[in-house]
């Protein structure tokens, strides 16, 4: 309560900041205004028409600037790197450095993981025997990023040159020089480039490189922003016998997405979305939330990505911590007043009462949930109280994809877009995971008709589409 009051202080101040500082303008001009109508000045028409033009600076310096995404796209593999389930397995035999049990392991995890046939191993893990290297993790951060890129600047005609700000995210696999400078090198960006990499994120990175670029392109006007989402896998791909570890072996696939975004008046007539509302929640203070997913060495010194079995619990904490901020933002007037009588009725009046789930179907009619695991995406739809068809583009994602990391938000996009459902005035909720432990959500709001055709985030799913969505075993 204290620090909802110390928060509540806090804003109020700086309204009243803002409105002193609106004030403060308008002062001068009316002392001025006093002085010459004393001396019978009759500039009453000149005073009308600078009053006007004051306020018009005042509202123009308040107003929010507006963010858009032109575009994006998803990177789709060579169809020589498609692994089937079966072929994952045959592989993970052959080599020979895993034990029986923990073939048995992978066998359950990867039968029942909601991953289909048709998704892409890096070059390095996919050959035979697997190649795990540091020139194997340049040439797949090359093949994602490249062609990602290619695509982005193909399809929106932009150049190279004219992008401003750039900023890539991939948790486990940092160069030096680091990956954003590997692409300036290539396209020759100009040197005053605005550069970022991020790393360590997790699986949330992407709408986190999201947030950065939203917060540079209200600092500095007239910009073009290109965000790059990847998950380097090769050096983190692991050859022990820790269960734990063994999981993303069976979960992760090769994957990527780039995000061009602009704050140019000018770009709206061609952008898809505008960017709404961005809600970020960051659980680490909590050391069981802290540990839930991490980087590690095993006993053998092998390492590897570790994921606790307490995962699916810290997630559904995180999305409620997160859903409280966001709610008040989206929900109806109605769906607050059910859930605030809700939370005093457990918070105030301690009654045993069952806590009030908003609907969030009557806010948002797309949903685009990290695809990290079909046990994470049950405990979002169970959560939120989700249908079938709210899920169908995170599961048909996991299905032809699998868990891309920070990249799996977007090929929901696309395939969202791929079956020619999104229209003008729509909302899109895209809702992340990541180590540390974060839940982010971002909203955007469609400018436009997205017809199938003509969707660039929809171009992974082209050769596919039609077959989706496809019928997934029931648990």
């Amino acid at each position: 309560m204290k620090e909802d009051t110390i928060k509540l202080l806090q804003d109020l101040e700086l309204k009243y900041i803002k409105l002193t500082h609106a004030y403060s303008l308008l002062l001068p001009l009316a002392l001025i205004h006093l002085a010459l109508t004393a001396f019978h000045f009759r500039l009453h028409h000149l005073w009308i028409v600078t009053t006007l033009v004051l306020l018009s600076r005042v509202y123009f310096l308040k107003r929010s600037t507006p963010v858009y995404l032109v575009d994006f796209t998803c990177f789709k593999p060579d169809n020589r790197l498609k692994r089937s389930k079966k072929d994952f397995l045959d592989a993970s035999k052959s080599i020979g450095v895993f034990n029986q049990e923990t073939l048995n392991f992978q066998e359950r995890v990867i039968t029942s993981s909601g991953l289909g046939d048709e998704t892409y191993f890096p070059p390095g893990p996919a050959a035979q025997p697997p190649v795990l290297n540091w020139e194997a993790s340049l040439a797949e951060a090359e093949m994602v990023m490249y062609g990602a890129l290619e695509s982005l600047f193909q399809k929106t005609h932009v150049a190279p040159h004219d992008i401003d700000i750039l900023i890539v995210n991939s948790s486990i696999f940092s160069p030096n020089p680091s990956l954003t400078s590997m692409i300036v090198n290539r396209y020759k960006l100009k040197p005053e480039i605005l550069s970022y990499n991020l790393s360590g994120m997790g699986c949330s990175a992407s709408l986190i490189s999201i947030d950065l670029a939203r917060n540079l392109l209200k600092t500095h006007p007239h910009m073009l922003a290109v965000v790059l989402s990847v998950e380097i896998l090769t050096l983190n791909w692991y050859m022990g016998n820790d269960r734990s570890m063994i999981l993303g072996n069976c979960l992760f696939r090769m994957g990527g997405a780039a995000m061009m975004l602009s704050n140019k008046n000018s770009d709206r007539a061609r952008s898809k979305y505008e960017l709404v509302h961005m809600i970020r929640t960051h659980k680490g203070a909590d050391n069981k939330c802290y540990n839930i997913a991490q980087q590690r060495e095993d006993d053998k010194g092998l390492l590897g990505g570790s994921l606790s079995r307490e995962l699916m619990t810290v997630a559904g904490d995180a999305l409620k911590t997160n859903i409280t901020s966001l709610g008040p933002l989206v929900l109806p007037f109605s769906e607050q007043l059910f859930f605030f009588i809700s939370l005093v009725k457990k918070k105030i009046l301690k009654m045993k009462a069952t806590p009030y789930i908003p609907d969030f179907k009557r806010a948002f009619e797309h949903f685009c949930v990290h695809a990290g695991g079909k046990a994470v995406l049950n405990e979002v739809q169970k959560n939120l109280s989700l249908t079938e068809r709210d899920m169908e583009s995170s599961r048909m994602t996991l299905h032809r994809f699998g868990n891309t990391s920070s990249s799996s938000c977007w090929y929901e996009l696309g395939y969202t877009e791929a079956k020619g459902r999104v229209s003008k005035g729509d909302r899109v909720w895209q809702i992340s995971f990541g180590a540390g432990f974060k839940c982010n959500s971002v909203v955007w709001r469609a400018l436009k008709n997205v017809a199938p055709g003509a969707s660039l985030g929809g171009e992974a799913w082209s050769d596919c589409i039609d077959r989706y969505p496809v019928k997934l075993p029931i648990d």
